[in-house]
């Protein structure tokens, strides 16, 4: 169940703007005739990337045959345009631009990595069209052509660490993907461990697809630090947990917190090797909700009982329900109208109650820590007492200034 309230934002106001500059590269349309509306699923399904994105593809169809079976929106049955950004941000850009230009989606449902949606910000503005991003990022960013339904940095990293340094794990050893989340993340998690005492002992990098980090992890069992943040993304990280432990590091000697490995990732990387590990998100498989456990049934009936659902592809199908909410108070598919709705539309998605920030265009959520058992499902061990307003520019925390000034 669904439900808006709207209400005038700095957003939207910056979008009003940004929608009389730019109608000479407008849409050619809202993607409508008198009986379909068309909508854009932009994911990797090939390239280093597909590991993750292929089931974020899934969920969102899924939504859409739920939407359909139930009426479609404002009377008219969705109808997808598939585009494959096979992993690659300038694939993702060109894309965008074919399915707002030539395509004349109404909307788009897609990206993974903070370089793909960097690449396609660009291309949402000039064309004042408007994306659904389903994956937690390193925030400081707010755009009005985008809605992010994912979690920002202080609904993921930031209780990631509050939650590190009260198990008592002070040294921390960074390894992330070489790309803009990983090195924008690892500079506001240094940011955190100076103002709280603890210590970064090492920050290593590595490109998209890398698959040798036997160097990394000896270097990890050799110094020995409390916990690894891993910032890895794709299937990088099958390599790099399994010769984790090939040079003997243990979850029970030192955790490795992840923040882009979830269900579908831990299939490829295999449970014995992440086994006791540790992620961060806002929901898991086996989050305690009514809505989830009906959720899970429609996933596994639709593509097979072996499948798992995952934070990133959870928020891909709220995102289409939270996008049919809007349309419907709004009364139209304009971009400029579903804006205006966004604020306070809430669904009751298998996360549990969800709800727009129009001020941000963020989604209120719970954080929670989950720890990887040997069924390579993750069981919950801590979740906020509340959940969190986004606060993408860390204005809520001193120790961040210097970050967004």
């Amino acid at each position: 169940m669904a439900r808006t309230r709207p209400r005038t934002t700095p957003l939207a106001a910056t979008a009003l703007a940004l929608a009389l500059t730019a109608t000479a590269c407008a849409p050619t349309g809202t993607g409508t005739d008198d009986d379909t509306v068309t909508v854009g699923l932009l994911h990797s399904l090939s390239g280093t990337m597909a590991i993750s994105e292929v089931t974020v593809h899934d969920a969102v169809q899924l939504a859409i045959d739920e939407i359909n079976a139930d009426g479609g929106v404002l009377g008219r049955q969705i109808e997808p345009i598939v585009e494959d950004g096979a992993s690659d941000e300038a694939t993702f850009a060109e894309r965008a631009q074919k399915l707002l230009q030539s395509d004349g989606v109404a909307t788009v449902f897609g990206g993974w990595t903070s370089a793909s949606r960097k690449a396609m910000l660009p291309v949402f503005e000039r064309n004042d069209g408007l994306l659904w991003y389903p994956v937690q990022y390193e925030g400081l960013e707010a755009s009005p052509n985008i809605v992010y339904t994912g979690a920002t940095t202080n609904q993921q990293i930031i209780p990631a660490l509050d939650y590190l340094r009260e198990e008592g794990h002070t040294s921390l050893y960074l390894v992330g993907s070489d790309y803009v989340f990983p090195r924008t993340a690892n500079q506001i998690i240094t940011a955190y461990a100076q103002a709280h005492d603890m210590d970064v002992i090492a920050q290593e990098y590595t490109p998209l697809g890398h698959t040798e980090y036997s160097t990394i992890t000896d270097d990890i069992a050799r110094t020995a630090p409390d916990a690894v943040f891993n910032t890895l993304n794709g299937d990088s990280n099958v390599s790099f947990f399994q010769q984790l432990r090939s040079a003997g590091v243990s979850a029970q000697d030192t955790p490795v917190l992840s923040v882009s490995v979830a269900e579908e990732e831990i299939e490829g990387i295999g449970a014995d090797n992440i086994t006791g590990h540790l992620t961060a998100w806002n929901y898991y498989q086996s989050t305690p909700t009514d809505t989830n456990t009906g959720f899970v049934e429609a996933f596994t009936d639709a593509y097979g009982e072996e499948r798992v659902t995952s934070d990133p592809m959870q928020s891909a199908y709220n995102a289409v329900h939270l996008w049919r909410a809007a349309v419907e108070e709004a009364g139209s598919f304009e971009v400029a109208d579903v804006r205006q709705a966004l604020d306070g539309t809430t669904f009751e998605a298998p996360e549990g109650t969800i709800t727009i920030d129009g001020a941000t265009q963020h989604v209120v959520k719970t954080a929670r820590i989950g720890q990887v058992n040997d069924q390579g499902l993750i069981d919950e061990i801590w979740s906020s007492p509340q959940p969190i307003t986004p606060d993408p520019y860390l204005e809520g925390y001193d120790w961040a200034a210097a970050l967004t000034g």
